[in-house]
């Protein structure tokens, strides 16, 4: 018996299913909102704040964990590694990298939520898909 299991299968194979989830998850910490359909949303929306969670740890465990579970892509702008602070362009006398989707993580998301409980992302929905009337979801970190 499968009591107690339920997981949002979207009808997909768990590879692709792992996939899309991972996809859906680093587009959200890229650009902090997405919108998809109501159903990737709820199945998007544990996995992104267990990622969360492990930010707020921030130690090199939780860090190597959750580049498992996101691309670690290059968002484009350079960050300051000892402050989180982020510049366009290079400054004199500051040790720069460039951001990525985990750094951003872990220096400016994990700081964010470090006094908070849970509940890192809200669901709205939005009206239904003009090709085949699907539920439509905009998903944000609040």
């Amino acid at each position: 018996m499968r009591h107690q299991t339920k997981q949002h299968t979207l009808g997909k194979a768990p590879d692709q299913r792992k996939a899309l989830l991972r996809s859906l998850a680093t587009e959200l910490l890229t650009y902090d909102e997405i919108k998809t359909t109501m159903a990737r949303a709820k199945a998007l929306q544990p996995y992104a704040e267990n990622l969360i969670t492990l930010a707020k740890k921030g130690d090199l465990n939780s860090r190597r964990l959750a580049g498992r579970y996101i691309f670690d892509k290059e968002i484009g702008k350079l960050i300051d590694t000892a402050t989180g602070e982020l510049y366009e362009e290079a400054q004199e006398g500051k040790k720069l990298a460039k951001q990525t989707v985990l750094r951003k993580l872990f220096s400016i998301l994990g700081a964010k939520y470090s006094s908070r409980q849970g509940g890192y992302t809200r669901i709205y929905r939005l009206p239904p898909r003009r090709g085949d009337a699907s539920e439509m979801a905009l998903i944000q970190l609040v």
